[in-house]
């Protein structure tokens, strides 16, 4: 509260701003005095934590463009990460203690000046708070829980798309296809059988060539990822056995030709980069 008011009645820019979030670290760490005098475990006192957080996301609405406010809600997001830090061990409060952070980035994105940085940070909290939650509860089919999600989050994003064209693809398919796509990613790569792969990677085909025939970048990327670590993961023992086959000099052989080759035509591959960085880049 002194640093506070301090704070209000200070002129100057700069110590404004020193003492509001000298405030912000006092209130944080007097939320967690509480936590621990009320015998809360970490993990138990992180929720307690993001109260301070959530009071600075409300007054930087108030505050809007004064200068004070983005250091005191870089110093409440601080706050939000030693939370996050604390539930680390617990998966479920994790779990909620990152679906709560979503929430206040969620609620900062609602200003136009924080939407760029505050909503992408807010789809990846919520999406991060998913995975985890279903790796907590040792779930086995991630789709069952995933596609319910990301069926209405893509339906939003078409709609999003065809009211505002320039709208960026990663906010508009990103979360969706990131809610299903990296969570059955995981579970394919420890999966024995062979139809979890079969059908994550026919399903990664069919997103990477959508994004490729309608020039968006987000389905793009994230198939085309999705697809190469997919086959990569099924063909890796049998690479492994071709290598053991082979004899020893060979594989530091070919990886001195590919060197040569690559070296005789860095030129060529240096433009080829560059074209495909700008056709990337002239995607939404």
């Amino acid at each position: 509260m002194l640093f506070a008011g301090a704070a209000l009645r200070t002129r100057p820019v700069v110590e404004r701003a020193v003492l509001a979030v000298a405030a912000v670290v006092w209130g944080t760490a007097l939320t967690g005095c509480v936590a621990g005098s009320l015998g809360l475990a970490p993990h138990e006192a992180a929720p307690l934590l993001l109260v301070v957080p959530s009071v600075t996301v409300l007054l930087g609405a108030r505050l809007r463009n004064h200068p004070v406010a983005l250091p005191v809600e870089l110093a409440g997001g601080l706050g939000a990460l030693a939370a996050i830090g604390l539930a680390v061990p617990r998966a479920p409060f994790l779990a909620l203690v990152l679906a709560l952070c979503g929430v206040l980035a969620a609620g900062a994105a609602v200003r136009p000046e924080r939407r760029p940085v505050a909503g992408y940070l807010a789809a990846v909290l919520f999406v991060t708070a998913t995975w985890v939650r279903l790796a907590a509860s040792e779930v086995s089919a991630p789709e069952a829980y995933t596609l319910p999600v990301t069926v209405p989050a893509l339906v939003i994003g078409v709609l999003r798309r065809r009211k505002d064209p320039e709208a960026s693809s990663w906010t508009a398919y990103g979360p969706g296809l990131a809610a299903t796509l990296l969570p059955s990613l995981a579970v394919a790569w420890g999966d024995p059988d062979w139809q979890r792969p079969l059908l994550l990677g026919v399903a990664a085909l069919v997103i990477t060539l959508l994004g490729a025939k309608y020039r968006v970048q987000a389905p793009l990327l994230l198939g085309g990822a999705v697809l190469a670590l997919v086959t990569l993961h099924e063909l890796a023992p049998y690479v492994v056995q071709v290598a053991g086959a082979l004899p020893r000099w060979l594989p530091p052989a070919l990886a001195g030709m590919l060197l040569l080759a690559v070296g005789a035509t860095y030129e060529q591959r240096l433009r080829d980069a560059r074209r495909l960085k700008d056709v990337l880049g002239r995607m939404r």
